[in-house]
């Protein structure tokens, strides 16, 4: 959040043409016309086969069809889902509609639970898809394929991911080791599905980000530290992970 709580939602669409989105187009040379009727092409044998099952894997990314998708459903499996306020983010399919390509970290100046509740709330206009706390517990409170405001800058928001982390700027001890290490594993995961390089171009404090009038994650982020930390996690064997969200209720205690 950095300065005054608040994240920032400058970006957020004044009509209904903004929310429109190039597509990619479909993979496997099928032609956008052959998904709108249903994958009707003219082969054989083989060639049928496989424009077949182009179809049926891609049909998702003709204009206007959202990718399935699942209520409380984690894109990061240690993560808790507790979701955020509709007024806080905006649907999309990314990386379909916009390449994701970089890591935002932000410093919430307050609670872990405040953050939470900040961001149910739809008045606030501003959310990040994910909070670290202290203790290095992760909730989830926005899909990564939809975007959070939360930058302030609307081209950062739509191809990056968010990271709000427990404290304040200005005290050092808020920036604890467990949540160092988590938000690591979570970064690392993050660069691993959407093949972001581990640097300091793709990984950037809010106060980076062109336009913003904030400061976090502040001073005393020690970004040499993060990095390796990061470098260790994306290297490191797999480790089991929940299967399926838990309720907020189960994570997130009431002040």
């Amino acid at each position: 959040m950095g300065n005054n709580g608040s994240t920032g939602a400058s970006d957020k669409p004044s009509d209904t043409s903004s929310r429109r989105a190039s597509r990619k187009k479909p993979s496997g040379g099928v032609s956008r016309r052959a998904l709108l009727i249903g994958g009707g092409v003219v082969a054989a044998g083989t060639v049928a086969v496989l424009v077949r099952d182009e179809v049926k894997q891609a049909w998702w990314r003709v204009p206007g069809v959202e990718k399935p998708r699942k209520a409380g459903e984690l894109d990061y499996g240690a993560a808790t889902w507790v979701a955020a306020s509709e007024a806080n983010w905006r649907r999309a399919d990314r990386p379909d509609d916009f390449r994701i390509d970089r890591v935002i970290i932000h410093v919430t100046q307050g609670s872990f639970d405040s953050a939470v509740r900040v961001f149910q709330d739809p008045a606030h206009r501003a959310a990040t898809h994910y909070i670290v706390g202290q203790d290095g517990r992760v909730v989830q409170m926005i899909r990564e394929l939809d975007v959070a405001y939360q930058a302030g800058n609307r081209s950062f928001n739509e191809r990056a991911i968010g990271i709000e982390h427990e404290g304040f700027v200005d005290r050092p001890k808020d920036l604890t080791k467990a949540m160092y290490e988590s938000s690591a594993r979570l970064t690392a995961s993050i660069c691993a599905r959407y093949d972001i390089p581990i640097d300091r171009e793709h990984i950037i404090g809010h106060v980076e980000v062109p336009g913003t009038d904030h400061t976090d994650p502040g001073p005393h982020w020690d970004w040499d530290r993060y990095l390796k930390l990061v470098r260790r996690a994306a290297t490191a064997p797999p480790s089991p992970t929940p299967s399926a969200s838990t309720s907020a209720s189960a994570s997130v205690k009431a002040e």
